[in-house]
């Protein structure tokens, strides 16, 4: 992509990692590398009430092995003759789940306009099982042989046990290798299964979706409404044709009182969010690949929208709530923790492969921009709730700056790999005259923790009766996730210059972003 950075003395080299793919051009029908099904028919119905903590409570990480583990992409040599390639990563995907409801997991998959591969997966899972079988069948022999050889043996019958064991040790080495193959074959093939979608969504493409709400309507202007590439360049807000020297197409400088708009929205939002019960954060911008993966992202391919880094495994985050999510990797919480309310500032890179038109002009498509993003991890019998709780969140925020917004419930084929569920905020710009998207609120369920390896404990104990010498406490469960963009900065700068721009060319600031830029009221033309 021609981006590049500064590492010490070292240049590297941004850029798409391109692979052979059969995706679409729609998002959502991509062969992604994607994690497992979430088990949404099942819900877990135990509650809990949760202890009174502190608002910046102690996060506790498991000392307890990986839910997930993590293995690096090497090969290991055990024979000269032997290598096995080991899969990166594994998600904990319920094959036995997709097998018995095989029928609803196939029309999730037509819902979404999904290439995702039902029978190759059930035809690679049920080999699986069957060599599983034969290797365990194949080590109890051996185990067999080597427990004979203990005893007082005549000569040749402890010859004749050497050659055996020799043969099964033989035997169970290329199997092994085989499953190991065909275990990474079926993680592949089953990550491309996108998550399953919740009841009331409607189906078909973008245009089903269905209007939610509506909240107030547009401005009634008296004189000629400009856009905000007009705005911006009377007022000195920004410099896109610098930008576009120095960095590329789709990238910006923001200047003067635009500056002062930008803190003043981070720091609005975070502020109003933490008033409801959120810790803040500040994230890395650059993550690893396989955390994107586990994510529900795509970090390469034809359409990806993710840069990565030449000759590295890490990637620039598209948004917050990677790293977020990767805070509790691998990891056993404590149901009183619950819930986990975070609410994160970064910069957010996206490569808009594929983005063309009037909408990428200006600041409503950019390369890089600011964003504030919530993210939640919580019980499972709550998911559906707190998604509830952050789009009114969003509604509020968007509320109070007087836009006129409709919140969208979006159509399956709209959905993306992850969500269960998800909810679009688009507000009215006058001046590019049509609603333009400025957030959305998902819930993923168990997609993305059952990939990033993120359990609670319940805090009631285990119904049954343990048996001697095992422990009382209930099995970890997978938290769900939910995530909700707060604040897009670029896109909140489009809304406000072209929603409060008055005749004279100057901009009204809405009453509550004042106090976070200083008081300051009315951006004012230049004087000459």
């Amino acid at each position: 992509m021609g981006l590049q950075c500064l590492c010490g003395t070292t240049l590297q080299t941004l850029k798409l990692a391109v692979i052979p793919s059969s995706s679409s051009s729609s998002s959502s029908s991509s062969r992604f590398v994607f994690g497992p099904l979430a088990k949404v028919y099942f819900p877990f119905h135990r509650r809990t009430a949760s202890a009174q903590r502190p608002p910046f409570p102690l996060l506790l990480r498991a000392f307890s092995a990986p839910a997930v583990q993590a293995t690096p992409t090497t090969t290991t040599t055990k024979t000269p003759d032997e290598k096995v390639l080991k899969p990166q990563w594994k998600a904990a995907i319920d094959f036995k789940w997709i097998r018995d409801n095989k029928d609803a997991v196939a029309a999730n998959i037509r819902n979404r306009n999904s290439n995702a591969n039902l029978e190759l997966v059930l035809e690679l899972y049920e080999k699986m099982s069957n060599l599983q079988k034969e290797v365990e069948r194949l080590r109890g022999e051996r185990n067999l042989v080597a427990n004979k050889m203990k005893g007082k043996l005549e000569p040749s019958e402890r010859q004749k046990l050497i050659e055996e064991g020799k043969n099964l040790k033989e035997g169970l080495l290329a199997l092994e290798e085989d499953l190991l193959k065909l275990t990474d074959d079926l993680q592949q093939e089953a990550q491309c299964i996108p998550n399953m979608t919740h009841p009331d969504v409607p189906i078909g493409g973008e245009d089903c979706s269905t209007i939610r709400k509506t909240y107030g309507s547009p401005r009634e202007f008296i004189f000629p409404v400009k856009d905000h590439l007009q705005l911006g360049k009377q007022l000195d807000l920004f410099d896109l044709d610098a930008a576009s020297e120095v960095s590329g197409s789709k990238f910006y400088y923001l200047k003067n009182e635009a500056v002062m708009l930008e803190m003043g929205l981070i720091n609005w939002t975070l502020s109003e969010v933490m008033r409801r019960g959120f810790i803040p954060l500040t994230t890395p911008e650059i993550v690893r690949s396989s955390v994107v993966e586990k994510c529900g992202f795509q970090p390469r391919g034809t359409n990806t929208q993710v840069y990565s880094i030449e000759g590295t495994d890490q990637c620039l985050i598209g948004t917050a709530e990677i790293p977020v999510g990767g805070i509790h990797m691998d990891s056993i919480l404590s149901e009183s923790l619950l819930p986990l309310k975070y609410v994160a500032f970064s910069h957010c890179f996206r490569t808009e492969a594929g983005a063309a038109g009037t909408a990428t002009k200006g600041l409503y498509r950019v390369h890089q921009f600011s964003k504030v993003e919530m993210f939640i991890l919580c019980r499972p019998d709550e998911s559906d709730s707190y998604l509830e709780e952050l789009i009114r969140i969003e509604e509020d925020l968007f509320s109070s700056l007087g836009l006129h917004y409709k919140t969208l419930d979006m159509a399956s084929e709209d959905l993306g790999a992850p969500a269960y569920r998800k909810y679009d905020i688009e507000a009215w710009m006058p001046g590019l005259e049509r609603f333009g998207e400025i957030s959305s609120a998902s819930n993923c369920r168990d997609y993305q923790s059952r990939r990033l390896g993120i359990r609670y404990r319940p805090s009631e104990p285990s119904s049954a009766t343990p048996k001697k010498g095992k422990s009382s406490l209930a099995p970890p469960q997978f938290v769900h996730t939910l995530n909700a963009t707060a604040c897009a900065i670029p896109r909140m700068i489009v809304c406000l210059l072209e929603n409060y721009q008055q005749e004279d060319g100057s901009i009204i600031i809405p009453e509550p972003l004042r106090p976070f830029v200083g008081g300051l009221e009315l951006i004012a033309p230049k004087s000459r």
